[in-house]
């Protein structure tokens, strides 16, 4: 069986400028492209996104994933960090996004996963688009019409977030199903990235920098020179070719679908917040 995409990619990550320990994980081998960012302090952060990314890293090596191989191995994971011990007074956690390569039908997809506010973004034919929505207190602000997009990264509950693994959370990730294009890139990062660099100026770096290593690398270094507030990791994924047939099935979502024949619903991305929290 082959891989229904090609792809080259590159990563980087930093412990920033006031962190000492850099509690982010990430896996950048085909098929999976995830990053967790992990909390809870005194390395409990550290092992709980450790423990995710080393149970999905369990499927590398395979030409594409389903979603069911994606939710057992989040289900394994859910149950890894659950079993952490708390450290002073702190139960371990993590975020998750990113994607994952699928084959529907014969055709090349994208699957995206998210828990938390760690970003993925999509660049498809000159289109900048964040795909993932957070999960925080401030995107349902936002969601509810109580807060624009223009204030919130100034909101004293930006880094408040609604759903992770572990931290005492037990819901769901969303899942997007995205018809993978030549040419796509996916940047994938914790949002030590988003908090330091907005939307255009992600953008214009991505679009700048053609190969995915020198992008992942010159964006770390520039959220680092922009303060370096939290850890940081930056995956760009290029997709150099894509197995489609003409005609197939458009983007699809199911935030919580329990199979992934369940994935059959057309997705626009909702209003997200400018710039990172």
């Amino acid at each position: 069986m082959t891989a229904p995409m090609k792809v080259v990619f590159g990563s980087a990550t930093d412990a920033g400028l006031r962190r000492r320990i850099n509690e982010d994980s990430h896996i950048a081998a085909p098929p999976l492209f995830l990053v967790a960012d992990g909390m809870g302090g005194h390395h409990g952060g550290e092992l709980a996104s450790a423990a995710v990314i080393e149970e999905f890293a369990a499927l590398a090596g395979r030409p594409s994933l389903d979603i069911d191989d994606v939710r057992r191995a989040l289900a394994a994971a859910r149950r890894r960090v659950e079993a952490l011990p708390p450290g002073q007074g702190a139960v371990a956690g993590t975020t998750l996004t990113g994607v994952v390569i699928a084959d529907v039908d014969g055709d090349g997809y994208w699957l995206a996963i998210n828990l938390g506010d760690s970003r993925t973004y999509r660049l498809s034919e000159g289109d900048f688009e964040q795909v993932s929505v957070d999960h925080s207190v401030v995107q349902e602000l936002i969601d509810a019409g109580q807060l624009d997009a223009a204030t919130a990264s100034q909101d004293a509950r930006r880094n408040v977030i609604t759903r992770a693994i572990g931290a005492g959370s037990d819901a769901d990730a969303d899942y997007w199903l995205i018809p993978a294009e030549g040419g796509d890139r996916i940047l994938v990062c914790s949002d030590g990235l988003s908090t330091e660099l907005d939307h255009d100026t992600i953008h214009a770096i991505l679009v700048a920098e053609t190969h995915p290593q020198a992008a992942a690398t010159r964006l770390v270094h520039e959220a680092m020179l922009r303060g370096g507030r939290d850890n940081i990791t930056a995956l760009v994924v290029d997709a150099t070719s894509v197995r489609a047939r003409d005609g197939r099935p458009g983007d699809h979502t199911a935030p919580t679908a329990p199979v992934a024949d369940e994935i059959d619903g057309d997705t626009l991305p909702r209003v997200v917040a400018a710039g990172g929290f």
